[in-house]
C-alpha cells in the first residue's frame, strides 16, 4: 500500500463549493481507499491505496463530481514525493513562521518565462525557489498582501496548489502515523 496526500482544490473557500470533510472521507473509503483522513476544510486528504497516482486522481475524478455536484482537480504527491518535498525545503528561515511559507504544488513545470514574470511581481522581501514541480514561496509580509502569490495561478499557468508550512508539516505528521 502507497500512502498518499491529495490536496483539492477551491473548496469550502468563501462558502462555495462546500465539501463535507466527513462525507469526502466516507466516499473515498467506499472507493476502496484506507487510512482515510481529512485535515481542516479546505481539501487535506490521506490515504492509502495499492493503486499508482494516476489511478486514484482517475477514481477521485469520478467520484467527487457525482458526489458533491462539482469538480474540483486533485494534486496527489506519495509520501516519498511529500517527505522529498519538505526536505528539500529552500527556506528553512522562515521555519519560525510557518505561515510566511508556502509550498505551490504544480502538476507541470512552469516555463522560464512564467518565472521572470513571477519574479518582477515579488515585493523586495519575498523570494521563491522551484524544485521538483514545487515552488517554494516565502512571504515574510503575508500571503494575503503579496502580489506574487496573487499572480501565480495567471502567471505559472500550470495546474497548482498551495499549502502554508504548518499544513505541509502537519500533513506529513499524519503520513507518519499511518
Amino acid at each position: 500500500m502507497t500512502k498518499y496526500v491529495v490536496l483539492f482544490r477551491g473548496i469550502n473557500v468563501g462558502g462555495n463549493k462546500i465539501v463535507k470533510m466527513e462525507t469526502l472521507r466516507t466516499v473515498l473509503a467506499v472507493a476502496g481507499f484506507g487510512d482515510v483522513k481529512t485535515y481542516v476544510q479546505s481539501g487535506n486528504v490521506i490515504l492509502s491505496s495499492d493503486q499508482t497516482a494516476r489511478r486514484v486522481a482517475e477514481i477521485i475524478g469520478e467520484i467527487f463530481p457525482r458526489t458533491f455536484g462539482f469538480p474540483s482537480r486533485a494534486t496527489i504527491r506519495t509520501v516519498d514525493e511529500w517527505n522529498a518535498m519538505v526536505s528539500k525545503n529552500a527556506y528553512p528561515e522562515a521555519l519560525d513562521n510557518p505561515k510566511n511559507l508556502h509550498a505551490v504544488i504544480m502538476d507541470d513545470d512552469p516555463t522560464d518565462a512564467a518565472l521572470v514574470e513571477l519574479s518582477s511581481r515579488a515585493a523586495a522581501t519575498e523570494e521563491f525557489t522551484v524544485r521538483n514541480r514545487v515552488l517554494y514561496l516565502y512571504t515574510p509580509d503575508g500571503f494575503g498582501r503579496s502580489k506574487m502569490a496573487e499572480a501565480l495561478d495567471k502567471v505559472l499557468n500550470v495546474p497548482l496548489t498551495a499549502r502554508n508550512w504548518r499544513t505541509v508539516l502537519t500533513l506529513q505528521s499524519m503520513l507518519a502515523a499511518i
